[in-house]
């Protein structure tokens, strides 16, 4: 299968992608991880991202396209994926689009983990005392949940026009969620 996981900060995207990926015996995509595969070989495209990440800037779009095309034109993701955190924007997803089109596959299914804002910040919260992150203050949290909502509504529109998009409550035990996404995949 070729799965996209879309999802705010906190809703569990990278632990439910964990487990699906493996479920599926597919490969777990996650730009973060591209990123830092990247920057760790030296690459060329990851020479570029780190000038960018090193700044604490977003990576722009062309490197970022260019990492996923590369990671998806590998052996273990030519029966499937699941993608993590791509695309983010509507020319990531038109990227995508071109890439998996001149494959000759296409993406089956996205889901959005769906999750109650307010409940979710203090997740959030505890992550970042845990992982020592001092600036994700509540207020700097709530903002990236706005962003989230606001740069992600057009990718859910398209994929829903497209009739591939399925919601499922990120909320609940890791295992309950879990079975809710295998469930909307027919596993």
């Amino acid at each position: 299968m070729r799965i996209i996981l879309m999802g705010p900060p906190g809703a569990g995207k990278g632990t439910q992608a964990v487990f699906i990926a493996e479920k599926l015996g597919i490969p777990h995509i996650s730009t973060g991880d591209i990123f830092r595969a990247n920057v760790s070989q030296g690459t060329s495209l990851g020479v570029e991202a780190k000038k960018f990440m090193d700044a604490g800037e977003y990576v722009p779009d062309s490197v970022t396209n260019a990492m996923v095309a590369d990671r998806l034109s590998q052996a273990d993701a030519q029966k499937g994926f699941l993608l993590d955190g791509y695309p983010r924007t509507l020319d990531q997803i038109n990227e995508l689009d071109k890439v998996l089109t001149a494959a000759g596959v296409a993406v089956e299914k996205v889901i959005e983990l769906t999750v109650d804002i307010d409940a979710v910040v203090p997740r959030l919260q505890k992550r970042a005392a845990e992982q020592n992150r001092v600036d994700d203050t509540e207020d700097v949290i709530r903002r990236r949940l706005e962003v989230y909502a606001e740069q992600t509504a057009p990718l859910t529109d398209v994929y829903a026009k497209r009739g591939l998009l399925v919601q499922v409550d990120g909320f609940g035990e890791i295992s309950e969620v879990t079975k809710r996404i295998l469930s909307v995949l027919g596993i």
